[in-house]
């Protein structure tokens, strides 16, 4: 067993101990400036990921975070139910070439399915088909649907907006490809979470005026405006695994030219024009540097007229969507998206 495993191994018996149990090893509630209170799992789950000496991905540098977060996010969600999901590798056309993807479930019988584009998180710097791969059989078993999981280019070999033509390029494919998928071409979702939910919210807003688009969107904890200057982002400048320096860091790599901060492509909160959108869940979590603007960009398109349900999980962390084999209020929250997710391409 390696030290990754043996620490994981650890932490998941520390964090099955009784609430009464964990509240006497890790201390009186936190509670945020604007008084959400962290959950109790995810308190002790930081307190056991600074005692162990977890770094800051920016501190590893390119190669060696996506190492880091290629291990340590399967390794964080062991969800036993999803394991039995069938799995296929392929390359699909994107914008810079042939790219690989991910399919996970398959049709059954006659009825095509419904299905789902999904973009893994990672500041457009790090993560990848295995960082994520936990998170997408969830979603396929839970869901009842087809996952196609995009490899899009990464900075800073390619900087913005190579990773927002690959996802356009990718979500056209599996559109028009729907079929031979087992896909209902009517019932395709767009999803990621972090910058993968910003490259969903991007592609809804592009692919709104064109023929084939998504008919659903699913954005947990996204990036909607580069920027920053919320509450959240100084409220959890650090301690909550998404740093300010990791953002910096991230967002330096990825949009070298600060004259590209304000393109919606990249703030997807800034578009003139949200009319039009396909209905949105729109996760974030309490305790992130992104919530404030997951939560104003869910605003902004239900004041255009889009139908949006915004749910905070208010003890969470950044990173919730990779712990649902961990965390119980992760768990919950995957159970909800692929709910939503499930109900809203039934409706289609």
């Amino acid at each position: 067993m390696n030290l990754l495993a043996l620490e994981v191994a650890v932490a998941r018996r520390v964090l099955s101990l009784p609430p009464r149990a964990l509240r006497a090893f890790f201390g009186p509630p936190q509670v945020s400036p604007d008084g959400l209170e962290l959950d109790l799992q995810t308190q002790a789950l930081l307190a056991l990921s600074k005692a162990t000496g977890q770094p800051d991905v920016a501190a590893l540098g390119v190669a060696g975070g996506r190492r880091y977060m290629d291990r340590v996010g399967p390794s964080l969600d062991d969800s036993a139910s999803s394991r039995g999901v069938r799995v296929r590798d392929i390359c699909l056309p994107c914008a810079g070439g042939a790219r690989p993807a991910r399919i996970y479930g398959e049709q059954t019988g006659r009825v095509k399915r419904r299905g789902l584009v999904f973009f893994h998180g990672g500041g457009f710097v790090v993560c990848s088909l295995d960082s994520h791969d936990r998170a997408c059989r969830a979603l396929a078993m839970k869901a009842n649907a087809i996952v196609v999981s995009i490899d899009y280019r990464l900075a800073p070999e390619h900087t913005f907006p190579a990773a927002v033509d690959d996802a356009l390029a990718a979500t056209r494919w599996v559109l028009r490809s729907a079929a031979s998928l087992g896909i209902d071409p009517a019932a395709v979702a767009v999803g990621g979470d972090s910058a993968g939910g910003t490259l969903a919210a991007v592609v809804a807003q592009c692919l709104r005026d064109e023929e084939m688009q998504p008919a659903f969107q699913l954005l947990v904890y996204p990036v909607t405006d580069v920027r920053g200057g919320t509450p959240s982002r100084e409220y959890f400048r650090e301690g909550y695994f998404l740093s300010a320096r990791t953002i910096d860091w991230y967002v330096n790599h990825y949009l070298p030219d600060r004259a590209t901060y304000t393109d919606p492509r990249a703030s997807p909160l800034l578009a003139n024009d949200l009319s039009g959108l396909p209905p949105a869940l729109v996760m974030t979590a309490g305790f992130d540097p992104l919530r404030d603007e997951g939560r104003y960009y869910a605003d902004k398109m239900r004041a255009a007229g889009v139908v949006v349900e915004y749910v905070c999980s208010e003890g969470s962390v950044h990173g919730f969507f990779n712990t649902s084999g961990l965390l119980r209020e992760s768990e919950r929250m995957m159970a909800l998206a692929a709910g939503r997710l499930r109900a809203a391409l039934a409706s289609t």
